[in-house]
């Protein structure tokens, strides 16, 4: 049957395309980022915001390089954003008024910038399609994180904060040997006290961005090292689940990836995806590591309710083994798996053989894979009918789902800085992979309403091509997230019911019931 996926994006939109058809999936390039796109976010229907280190980028700023790039959907182009703060592996997302949050980053190697490990950089909702109107804020003194933070996670929690997770005091090598093994929130809860997390105290060395998720019962998700658990917010305690089978590690420095499948009325039962990583031992010398260790081909997939949580985890293979891969809800409730080599680590310059002794993964996976959550054990995985980049995207890549409802791809410099003479050099390339209803005639969306409430009915107008039919109609709400270190923050995919009138101009559609399952934000956008 072919499937008709309508999906809103929140300010974090309502896309509709016929999936499935058309002339399939194809890669274009399409400009070029001007900075790293070492972190991305969409903040608008026209607009993401990249952020990168303040180092040597091409693209310049009052006369010295920038390190944060507004990215135009319209025009693919990218204009400097001044950032104040060193941004370099940061993290962030939205909180529930619109605005977007980055928070942490490093110690600057350039005077422009200023310290960013307690960083914290707003950008308020822009209706300004170009964004020339529209600044990040920064106040060092009187707004920032409690402790210093490189390479924390975020999650938008069900109140609407932001939740912030672990991270390193500052950059070593390549373990976590200076961790922060605590939780904090923006705006701040508890007084501004950051609260111990004994989960990220078992889980160094190898825990910088945990994989963190919330659950429809209003719980926290967390995937670190090998180690995984469920973390009550409201009473600060933590229930100790399964680890991921056979020794595979999932956070960096041995990046895999992970993702919380779409949820669906009318349990919105939750189960996880982690994919990729290393079974390597986290008690080696990075120095004794290899460029060439093979990464995992294994994706461990758990049901979060109590007779999931007894049955464990459940293994399939990837087509290759991957490390710092991505994955992407797209509308149809599909994940789209790319990026990411197939062999070595994340972090640059540390074990024993790294490439132009700068990067220490190898063998870039080039094809992307879909993962069917709905097909049979052993049949979910396949790159059947997709396309071959030639743009290695490894370490310090991004992928994002657009407004447009293909994926962007950016980024990838396995350097401490713009390199452009190393095997694998700085990449300011931006990608575009097109799925399939790309190239078809698509539903118009009429009068999308900016808010709706929880568990309310509302209706969206819609022109829908003649060949579609009401049954072939799914609607989604969407959480694009903030992609950076083979994660993506806050990225979220739910299920609405709907209904088409009898002639088909209409959708009634009814909210998730309550903010647990979809952790609020202000703005509701159309994806195009």
């Amino acid at each position: 049957m072919r499937v008709l996926p309508i999906a809103f994006f929140t300010s974090p939109f309502f896309f509709a395309a016929a999936a499935k058809i058309g002339q399939g999936w194809n890669f274009v390039q399409n400009g070029t980022s001007g900075i790293v796109a070492l972190e991305a976010i969409v903040v608008s229907p026209t607009l993401a915001v990249f952020f990168d280190r303040a180092t040597n980028d091409p693209l310049t700023l009052d006369n010295h390089p920038a390190w944060g790039a507004l990215w135009n959907f319209e025009t693919n182009t990218a204009r400097p954003l001044e950032v104040i703060s060193d941004s370099f592996c940061a993290s962030g997302g939205f909180l529930s008024n619109g605005t977007m949050v980055s928070v942490g980053g490093h110690i600057p190697v350039i005077e422009d910038a200023t310290d960013g490990r307690m960083g914290i950089r707003l950008w308020e909702p822009c209706d300004d399609p170009t964004g020339a109107t529209c600044t990040l804020f920064e106040d060092q003194q009187n707004l920032h994180l409690a402790a210093t933070r490189w390479y924390p996670s975020s999650l938008r929690i069900p109140d609407g904060s932001l939740m912030v997770i672990g991270g390193m005091e500052r950059a070593m090598p390549f373990y976590n040997v200076l961790p922060v093994n605590s939780i904090e929130f923006f705006p701040p809860k508890d007084g501004g006290v950051p609260r111990f997390s004994s989960f990220l105290e078992r889980t160094v060395p190898a825990n910088m961005f945990p994989r963190v998720f919330s659950l429809p019962d209003g719980k926290i998700f967390m995937v670190a090292n090998n180690q995984s658990i469920l973390y009550d917010i409201e009473t600060d305690t933590e229930t100790v689940l399964p680890p991921i089978p056979n020794g595979v590690r999932v956070t960096n420095p041995f990046d895999g990836t992970a993702t919380l499948l779409p949820l669906s009325p009318p349990l919105y039962i939750p189960e996880v995806l982690v994919c990729g990583g290393l079974n390597t031992s986290d008690q080696i010398p990075a120095e004794e590591h290899s460029s060439q260790d093979p990464a995992s081909d294994q994706c461990s997939r758990i049901t979060l309710t109590p007779s999931g949580i007894e049955q464990g985890w459940e293994i399939e293979h990837m087509l290759e083994g991957r490390v710092m891969p991505e994955m992407i809800l797209i509308p149809n409730g599909e994940v789209l798996i790319v990026n990411g080599g197939q062999t070595g680590y994340a972090s640059l310059s540390s074990v024993k053989d790294a490439i132009t002794n700068l990067s220490n993964s190898d063998h870039p996976a080039f094809t992307p894979s879909i993962y069917s959550p709905s097909a049979p054990l052993g049949k979910r995985i396949s790159n059947e009918g997709m396309p071959t980049t030639d743009i290695p995207r490894l370490y310090h890549s991004t992928a994002t789902l657009t407004p447009m409802g293909n994926i962007m791809l950016a980024g990838s410099n396995p350097n401490p800085q713009v390199i452009n003479t190393s095997h694998y050099p700085s990449e300011f390339r931006i990608e575009y992979l097109n799925p399939p209803y790309m190239s078809v005639e698509r539903p118009v969306l009429l009068d999308v309403p900016k808010r709706v409430d929880f568990n309310q009915k509302f209706a969206v107008g819609v022109r829908i091509p003649a060949e579609l039919t009401a049954s072939s109609i799914k609607v989604a709400l969407i959480d694009l997230g903030f992609s950076s270190h083979a994660f993506h923050s806050s990225s979220r995919l739910v299920f609405m019911e709907a209904e088409l009138s009898q002639n088909q101009s209409v959708l009634s559609i009814l909210s998730p019931p309550n903010n647990r399952i979809y952790p609020p934000v202000s703005k509701l956008y159309a994806l195009k």
